[in-house]
């Protein structure tokens, strides 16, 4: 038997991530940071139980579409030695960047995903607000890895542990490295490659110059590589970071978390005071969000071009 599932990776998980929020929420309570908000946690845990439902329901479609990308592999793998498990890992990796971009400059799988980042508290639990539809077409983007002979169950292994890893990054009480010496020198080494909290923090942030940075989950290497990388600025000149949405919800009840974005495209695509043509409504649907056809509303990058030019 296979212990190299999703499943095992998921339940091996449990224990260590409920401790860490045990942690955490106590350094929250001792230090008065208010890091923690019932009715927030809450959310987490229900939009992390709703997307484990819709998982387990899309779990035998997700398996028979992949599997049959996987007759049609072409490297047949003698052995699932170290190099196969470094593909695994690093592909998965890179697959799920490439994934999480899409996520962030396509509307349409904004509507998705934007649940993870509407909370405006941080911390491990938001690692759970879990975007309820993406196990619908999340083992797409995977397709080409089945291809090159990685087997569908060992890349959800892969993906399952290194989600583990990025939801440990959710917190505000692993601080960006300022260390000096021997231990500074591998700290910045790791922060180099591997995503790290700071990382993470800044993903999270909606402060103009942070948003749709770090998309990696394990590795930070892919947005060096493709310029979306910023670091966490921590000097006092630097304004505080912020997180959820740049337009905070007023309505923070489960069903408007989950589908607010979608009434927002719908209202867009059938304005009837817009006289516009079927291709310029479309792209209220998937171009990136904040694109508008008069520039009523912008992007996160035509909003990062406006502040270089202010500073």
């Amino acid at each position: 038997m296979d212990i190299f599932t999703h499943q095992n990776a998921y339940k091996w998980f449990i224990p260590v991530c409920a401790l860490a929020i045990g942690v955490e929420m106590y350094f929250s309570y001792k230090r008065k940071t208010k890091n923690y908000e019932f009715k927030d946690f809450s959310t987490n845990a229900y939009f992390a139980l709703t997307n484990i439902l819709l998982d387990t329901l899309m779990y035998g479609i997700s398996f028979i579409v992949m599997d049959f990308f996987y007759e049609y592999r072409f490297i047949n793998w003698e052995h699932t030695g170290v190099l196969y498990w470094l593909i695994a890992f690093i592909g998965q990796d890179f697959l799920y960047y490439i994934h999480h971009y899409v996520d962030h400059h396509s509307r349409f799988f904004w509507a998705v995903h934007v649940t993870h980042h509407n909370s405006e508290y941080y911390n491990i639990s938001t690692g759970f607000r879990s975007p309820v539809f993406q196990p619908l077409y999340r083992f797409m983007f995977l397709v080409p890895l089945i291809l090159i002979g990685i087997a569908p169950l060992h890349i959800m292994f892969a993906y399952a542990m290194n989600q583990n890893y990025g939801t440990l990054c959710h917190t505000n009480f692993i601080k960006k490295n300022t260390k000096k010496g021997v231990a500074g020198f591998f700290l910045n080494i790791w922060e180099y490659i591997f995503v790290t909290p700071s990382h993470h923090r800044v993903h999270h942030a909606s402060n103009t110059k942070y948003l749709d940075k770090n998309m990696g989950m394990f590795l930070i290497i892919w947005d060096r590589m493709f310029g979306t990388f910023q670091a966490e600025e921590t000097t006092e000149e630097y304004e505080e970071l912020k997180f959820g949405l740049t337009k905070p919800l007023e309505d923070k009840g489960p069903i408007n978390i989950l589908f607010h974005e979608w009434k927002e495209i719908f209202k867009d695509f059938f304005d009837r005071k817009k006289h516009l043509p079927l291709g310029t409504r479309l792209k209220y649907i998937f171009m990136p969000p904040g694109w508008s056809h008069d520039g009523s509303s912008q992007t996160s990058k035509q909003l990062q071009e406006e502040l270089k030019k202010q500073n």
